[in-house]
């Protein structure tokens, strides 16, 4: 119990304090330190975690207007689709060559986080074809992406988000927890159709992200100034989680 609620406090204080990557971080934790029973049922209950935690900050951006309606709900049903197709896969995968999968994109996700980043411009575009096709095609990718592994995909749902809309950041970060938050359920209950959640693990790990969550944005606010050294200090642990994945994983490969 204890360890569950741990590790959620540990991904839900690096969400409240870095604003994204953290849930990376959340199967690694659940087999190593919390023992759940394999990989699939790890995938199936951090998936229910990341959505809770979306829906959760979701929230709050959506009172303070932040999230761009038909363009959020659009883009959470397809790429829900993409999400169920992709976990239905998933699940037919080695749990041992899935997870070393997924070290190799705990590798993408921290080689990004330390690549400098450019402000992304937004200019908003006029609602034709091209932007439909372009939004479903990030929406599809995206989905999948989150429902193969059960991550939250926020790195590339927000980029992607602004690629295709031009819609301004604050915006594209309101508008992708919608899309968090589907992906995940839909990945979960998924999953939980073929009895990999475990329910009890899911909760106290939800409950321990809330209070990390509480804690880390408040660490946020007094550390603002070196959050751009603590993301790359975060980018460092998820690439040495990555790497002990990958060797464990090696053998299965």
């Amino acid at each position: 119990m204890m360890a569950a609620i741990a590790s959620g406090g540990l991904v839900g204080f690096s969400l409240g304090l870095l604003g994204g990557g953290g849930s990376i971080l959340a199967v690694p934790l659940l087999i190593y330190v919390v023992g759940v029973g394999g990989t699939h049922v790890a995938i199936g209950t951090s998936a229910l975690a990341v959505s809770a935690s979306a829906l959760a900050n979701f929230a709050g951006h959506a009172r303070a207007g932040h999230v761009w309606w038909r363009c959020a709900i659009v883009f959470a049903l397809v790429g829900t689709v993409g999400a169920l197709v992709a976990s239905s896969v998933a699940k037919t995968v080695d749990g041992e060559k899935l997870l070393f999968l997924f070290g190799l994109v705990m590798v993408a996700v921290g080689l990004a986080m330390l690549w400098p980043r450019r402000a992304a411009k937004a200019e908003p575009r006029p609602v034709d074809a091209r932007m439909c096709w372009l939004t479903a095609a990030v929406a599809l990718a995206t989905g999948a992406l989150s429902g193969f592994f059960g991550i939250g995909g926020g790195l590339l749902i927000v980029p992607g988000l602004i690629a295709a809309t031009g819609m301004p950041m604050i915006n594209a970060i309101g508008s992708s927890l919608l899309a968090i938050s589907a992906f995940g359920l839909a990945t979960a209950l998924n999953y939980a159709a073929s009895g990999f959640v475990n329910w009890t693990v899911a909760a106290e790990f939800i409950g321990g992200g809330v209070l990390g969550g509480a804690a880390g944005i408040m660490a946020a606010r007094r550390m603002s100034s070196r959050k751009g050294v603590l993301n790359r200090l975060f980018a460092v642990l998820v690439l040495c989680v990555a790497g002990y994945v990958l060797l464990k994983g090696t053998g299965a490969a």
